[in-house]
């Protein structure tokens, strides 16, 4: 007996295919395979200079620094404080940490912007002239690295060999739904950009966690590129570097993970996530075919299935259809939420699911129609 079905039920098996395809090729095997060997001895023979900036972010340096002071790395490291124009009293403690650890913290204070020019992408430009060593490794002011060997595992990343190493930054766990939202978030776009680069095709990485040399910086030019976009001082980095045939290795072990505060409010989550999102329209033809056919698919699997609803003759294939999406969805984040240490209540994906991608439609939105950014 033939199926007569609407074309729209075929148009979502279709866009179920391809999610099923996404997750078979890059999610489920990257978040299945072994656990890299621990002991690379070999990783452990180059110092590094740890790179922060700061604008307005006294608290937070008050619990970052001790923790970057205590990294067990033996072959040593320097910490960059990257003073960006700030009106608290980042700079006085930060001329304190100087004078305690006079071999350890170095502190570059940024009075002005040139006009045009993004802020925070001058900023760290400053900071990478005056590293003294040739591996650099980045986070933010608002991070904690996981552990007292976060260095040690990023900088073992550059052993495969690579010139750029990416790593994961999750967000801390706090109660409430925004907190899960920001969370199931941060690890789709984590399953994203780091399944890609384990499979070779790398794209992106997020500033509160990456690593790369000084040859790399100079060979791309540094930020010239885009040095003018707020965003993409690690995401549109990596597309420079990627295009050079720069080479780029994931450590995505919890050791190696650093763990931000998420934003308190919805206000404060929108704001973040279109300066993140808006550096996308740069990205190369064909990241943005591979990235945008993921998102695309689950975000049109949401819209077909909606006018759906009032057709009676389709409830049962439309409710199939969702059955199997919603076990592909749930079966995918469950190892990914163990390989990347952020478990998230199970029963709740298909709610965080939803709502994210109509987020991440009105975000679209909101950047097509008002594009101005601002750096703090």
């Amino acid at each position: 007996m033939p199926f007569h079905f609407s074309p729209a039920i075929w148009l979502l098996l279709a866009l179920l295919l391809v999610q099923l395809g996404y997750a078979a090729y890059y999610f489920l095997p990257f978040a299945l395979r072994p656990t890299p060997a621990d002991e690379l001895p070999d990783a452990d023979r180059e110092p590094v200079s740890v790179l922060v900036c700061a604008r307005n972010e006294l608290e937070n340096l008050r619990r970052l620094m001790p923790l970057l002071l205590k990294q067990d790395y033996a072959p040593g490291f320097e910490i960059i404080l990257i003073d960006d124009r700030s009106f608290d009293d980042t700079q006085l403690y930060a001329q304190q940490l100087t004078q305690y650890y006079p071999d350890r913290v170095r502190l570059v204070t940024v009075t002005s912007t040139p006009d045009g020019l993004a802020p925070k992408k001058y900023a760290l430009t400053l900071g990478i002239r005056v590293a003294r060593h040739a591996r650099l490794l980045f986070t933010d002011a608002d991070c904690i690295p996981a552990t007292n060997h976060w260095i040690r595992y990023m900088q073992r990343g550059f052993n495969q060999p690579a010139d750029l190493v990416v790593g994961y930054s999750a967000y801390a766990a706090e109660p409430g739904f925004l907190n899960k939202l920001i969370r199931y978030e941060t690890l789709l776009t984590g399953a994203q950009y780091l399944s890609l680069a384990w499979r070779g095709q790398p794209y992106m990485g997020v500033g509160r966690n990456l690593a790369y040399t000084q040859a790399c910086f100079r060979a791309t030019k540094g930020f010239a590129s885009h040095i003018r976009s707020l965003s993409g001082d690690d995401d549109l980095f990596v597309q420079d570097a990627v295009q050079l045939g720069r080479r780029v290795a994931v450590e995505d072990r919890p050791a190696a993970h650093t763990i931000s505060e998420p934003a308190s409010s919805w206000g404060g989550w929108w704001r973040q996530k279109r300066r993140h999102l808006s550096a996308g329209r740069s990205y190369r033809r064909a990241d943005q075919l591979r990235v945008g056919t993921f998102m695309g698919a689950n975000l049109l699997f949401y819209l077909v299935s909606i006018p759906l609803l009032f057709s009676r003759p389709d409830w049962i294939p439309l409710a199939a259809l969702w059955g199997v999406r919603t076990a592909v969805v749930c079966a995918a984040t469950t190892p990914l939420g163990r390989r990347l240490d952020d478990q998230l209540p199970v029963a709740l994906v298909p709610v965080l699911d939803a709502v994210y991608f109509f987020h991440y439609l009105a975000l679209g939105i909101s950047l097509f129609l008002y594009r101005t950014l601002r750096w703090k």
